[in-house]
């Protein structure tokens, strides 16, 4: 057989043996096309070096084995151990310079591809909305800059669709972050978006009803009532003679969402990463809350079952003030919903003369009192009150629309949040900072208590000379996120429904305080929540606990007693005990071993390779010298395999 067939053989066999071993060995995901190409060059460099090593040791002369087939496998064996090693270290250098990566999922790069091409897609779109309206820096001076900003920033806004007119829908309420024209402006957005054509919403109609529109409606109007954000809303009658309004959702908004939701929480993540202000207000979990909330909107099942949940909470409370539309829920879809019509005033659309002063302070007053009784007392309450989701009946009643955001505050927080209230109005900035503290827990990093005590007191000093327009709610969130506090989810929507609130009730009554109020109503509320029904079950509940407890105290008595009698008494100490520190110290006990194993292996090797000692195994290689080198290849190996550890943390 030719001389390069054979090498050509044990080449490829050798690339395939190393690059199992190397990676069993390393106990990383080494790349096998990274550790075949890499045995396979090593092979072929060492080569003619290990003919020449075996010619030297006169195991080989002309081309033949001279030596028992015994040694002559030792020697062989001993030289493919050394080129192996060899192998080890070229991958365990490379692994640390680069590492490998795992081959990915040829699925998922095709659809990170059409992500990224979409991506790049709607970035282009949106710059060229943006410039389109004249808000490049350069154009916006030109053209007067700071008057036309609010008028370019909502007609950009309307054009790049769903996402965007929903952003600014949030920010119309937030009067403590942005200067009143801007707020003016997007509060257009609430009910005011660019319409989709009527034969675009019938098909889209049709295509959820899965049947002839004439067969559900008596009629229904082409012209749309409204055309928000996600869907646009048609005025119909049902077959039956039923007044209804009918909410569709824009055909291309789930896919458009989902783009835009990817951008903003990129750029979330990228502005934490590289500023401060960004990490200290949460923008990547703003962000995050944003995109689900705006997800749960495209699911009109989620809303229907929203509405009825709310529906059930204001019945329960007694207050004639609100109202909650009824849910056709056999007409009703993921994308269509069907409910009754409702005749009023937008919040958005009220007028500083809709009102008398004294009309419009009761029904500010009247809905605060229902918001908070919703949240301290029922538990769920609407999570998007900005001034478009609220009508005003010519009765003076309020009718709540849009349930795709409604919030739950669980039993537990609904018992702090009260008091903290009565806190603030007491101006008792130790119960305060204790009730922030059985919220949120202790602040990260070991955080100092002390100064967030300091901080809250601050606050509430400045709530009493406070001026309308400073928001508690804000600082006190600002102070716990400054404090690097752990806000639970529930209560941070809590505080940014009271902060959007805020804005919806300035639409009735100018310069409303509605912080002052909520502090006056929550010492009733707490009041209302005493009842002797509710202290008699809160007392028969802890009664039957204790009294569990006490029986089960004399058994623990006794089995402690009795081992320690018995000398079996024991204590077991937490440290350690779970799976991850078991198998950290595991490995840390493994890595010295080897380290030190492969230390003495290294150096016995070396003292045994320079002793000329012991019989020949050849004429010129002694069997010490042999002894040796077999000795420092195991304990090179073993400091190899030690140092995967730091290829792993890099």
């Amino acid at each position: 057989m030719p001389h390069w067939v054979i090498v050509s053989l044990a080449a490829t066999a050798f690339a395939v043996v190393s690059a199992w071993a190397v990676r069993l060995l390393l106990d990383v995901a080494v790349g096998w096309l990274r550790a075949l190409l890499v045995s396979l060059v090593v092979f072929l460099v060492a080569w003619p070096v290990a003919e020449w090593s075996l010619t030297e040791a006169d195991v080989v002369s002309d081309g033949r084995v001279v030596v028992d087939d015994g040694i002559a496998i030792a020697f062989l064996a001993l030289t493919v151990g050394w080129i192996f090693v060899v192998v080890v270290v070229v991958m365990l250098t490379l692994e640390f310079l680069s590492p490998s990566r795992r081959m990915p999922n040829p699925l998922r790069v095709i659809r990170d591809a059409i992500r990224r091409r979409d991506r790049a897609r709607r970035y282009a779109q949106i710059l060229a909305i943006g410039s389109r309206h004249g808000l490049g820096f350069y154009e916006s001076r030109r053209r007067g800059g700071e008057d036309e900003l609010p008028r370019a920033l909502v007609s950009a806004m309307n054009d790049a669709g769903v996402t965007f007119v929903k952003l600014g829908q949030v920010l119309s309420s937030r009067e403590d972050v942005l200067p009143p024209r801007l707020i003016e402006a997007f509060s257009t957005l609430q009910m005011d978006s660019t319409p989709i054509p009527w034969d675009e919403a019938r098909a889209a109609i049709q295509a959820q009803l899965h049947r002839p529109i004439e067969e559900v409606f008596e009629r229904i109007d082409p012209v749309p009532l409204a055309a928000a954000s996600v869907a646009q809303v048609h005025t119909a009658r049902l077959a039956g003679g039923e007044e209804v309004v009918v909410k569709i959702q824009r055909p291309r908004a789930r896919a458009q969402v989902t783009t835009d939701l990817d951008i903003l929480e990129r750029l979330a993540a990228e502005a934490e990463r590289r500023t401060d202000w960004a990490k200290d207000y949460g923008a990547l979990a703003l962000a995050s809350e944003f995109s689900r909330a705006l997800r749960e909107e495209l699911d009109y099942r989620i809303e229907a079952a929203n509405t009825d949940m709310l529906r059930a909470a204001i019945a329960a409370s007694g207050t004639h003030l609100l109202r909650v539309p009824t849910v056709y829920g056999d007409y009703s879809t993921p994308q269509l919903l069907v409910q009754e019509r409702v005749v009023g005033t937008p919040f958005s659309r009220l007028g500083d003369a809709a009102l008398a002063p004294e009309d419009a302070a009761r029904i500010a007053d009247a809905l605060l009192d229902a918001i908070v009784d919703q949240i301290a007392v029922r538990g769920v309450f609407h999570a998007d009150l900005h001034p478009g989701n609220l009508i005003l009946g010519e009765d003076g009643t309020v009718t709540l629309i849009d349930f795709g955001a409604v919030g739950v505050l669980e039993a537990s927080m609904r018992r702090l949040l009260l008091p903290m209230l009565i806190a603030m109005a007491n101006e008792d900035d130790v119960a305060v900072t204790d009730v922030a503290l059985l919220m949120c827990g202790p602040p990260a990093d070991g955080g100092d208590v002390a100064a967030l005590q300091r901080d809250i007191g601050v606050i509430l000093t400045r709530l009493r000379s406070a001026r309308a327009d400073e928001n508690v709610f804000r600082l006190l969130l600002d102070v716990l996120r400054r404090n690097r506090m752990a806000l639970p989810p529930s209560l941070l929507l809590v505080f940014r429904t009271l902060a959007s609130l805020e804005g919806t009730l300035r639409k009735l009554v100018p310069g409303y305080d509605m912080v002052s109020r909520a502090l006056e109503v929550a010492p009733r509320v707490a009041l209302s929540l005493l009842s002797p029904r509710s202290a008699a079950l809160t007392a028969q509940t802890w009664s039957a606990l204790m009294l569990e407890q006490a029986r089960r105290m004399p058994r623990r008595v006794e089995s402690v007693t009795r081992s320690i009698e018995d000398g079996t008494f024991s204590v077991r100490l937490r440290a350690f005990e779970g799976g991850e520190e078991r198998a950290w110290v595991d490995s840390i006990v493994g890595r010295v071993s080897s380290t030190i194993v492969g230390v003495t292996l290294v150096i016995s090797g070396i003292l045994l390779t320079v002793d000329d000692g012991g019989p020949r195994l050849t004429g010129d290689v002694p069997a010490f010298g042999f002894l040796g080198s077999v000795m420092g290849l195991g304990g090179l190996l073993l400091l190899l395999r030690a140092l995967r550890g730091a290829l792993r943390r890099r």
